[in-house]
C-alpha cells in the first residue's frame, strides 16, 4: 500500500474561484497524486487549471467543517502556483499536474512539488486529533459501508475524543456527529 497523507487541498477554477476539500494524497516516487472521486468540483477545477495546493493542518475543525459544508476557512494567494492556500496553514506544498491516468471513479492526477514552506511548528496530533479524521473519512463513506461497521468505528473513535479531545477537536466531532445524527435517522426510515 502507498503512503498516504490525509490534507486540504485547494484548487481553483478558470475564473480563479477556490475549492476547499479534505483529500488524502497518494505517494507517488517524489511526487504526489491527487485523485478526486467523480463528479466533484476537485476534478473539474484540476482539469481546468492544473494545479492544487496541499495545506497541512492540526486544526482538525478544517476537515469536519469541509465534510459538513462548513467551507469558510480563511485563505491566501500561494507563492508559486495559481491557487490558494488556508492561512493558518502549518505547512503548504504547491502541487503542479503533471499527467492523468483516466479512470471512470476517480481519476489520478500526477502532481510533482514546486514550492513548499512552512509557516508554524507542528507540535503533534493527540488521539482525538486523529479520531476525528478517522471519523471525517467515514463520513464521507456512510453510504457505502453498513450500518453495523458504522457504529463499530464510532464506538473505538469516540474512546479517543472522550479522553483527549481539547475544544477544537470537541467541535469537529460534534459537525460530523451531527451528519452522522442525520444518516441515521434515515436509516430508521421504512424501507432503508
Amino acid at each position: 500500500m502507498p503512503r498516504i497523507v490525509e490534507t486540504i487541498v485547494t484548487t481553483i477554477d478558470a475564473s480563479g474561484v477556490s475549492h476547499i476539500a479534505p483529500l488524502g494524497l497518494i505517494a507517488d516516487g517524489n511526487g504526489w497524486i491527487v485523485a478526486p472521486f467523480q463528479p466533484s468540483r476537485t476534478l473539474d477545477n484540476l482539469r481546468t487549471v492544473p494545479f492544487a495546493v496541499a495545506s497541512h493542518t492540526d486544526d482538525v475543525r478544517v476537515f469536519a467543517g469541509c465534510i459538513t459544508g462548513r467551507r469558510d476557512w480563511p485563505l491566501i494567494a500561494a507563492d508559486r502556483v495559481r491557487g490558494v492556500r488556508l492561512a493558518e496553514a502549518l505547512t503548504h506544498w504547491e502541487l503542479e499536474v503533471k499527467s492523468v491516468t483516466e479512470d471512470e471513479q476517480r481519476p489520478r492526477f500526477h502532481c510533482r512539488i514546486v514550492h513548499q514552506a512552512t509557516h508554524a511548528p507542528f507540535e503533534g496530533f493527540n488521539r482525538a486529533q486523529a479520531a476525528v479524521i478517522e471519523c471525517a473519512v467515514l463520513v464521507t463513506r456512510l453510504k457505502m459501508l453498513p450500518p453495523e461497521k458504522v457504529e463499530a468505528e464510532l464506538k473505538y473513535l469516540d474512546i479517543a475524543i472522550a479522553k483527549t479531545a481539547g475544544e477544537r477537536e470537541q467541535v469537529a466531532w460534534s459537525w460530523l456527529m451531527e451528519r452522522i445524527d442525520a444518516w441515521r435517522r434515515d436509516q430508521a426510515k421504512p424501507g432503508n
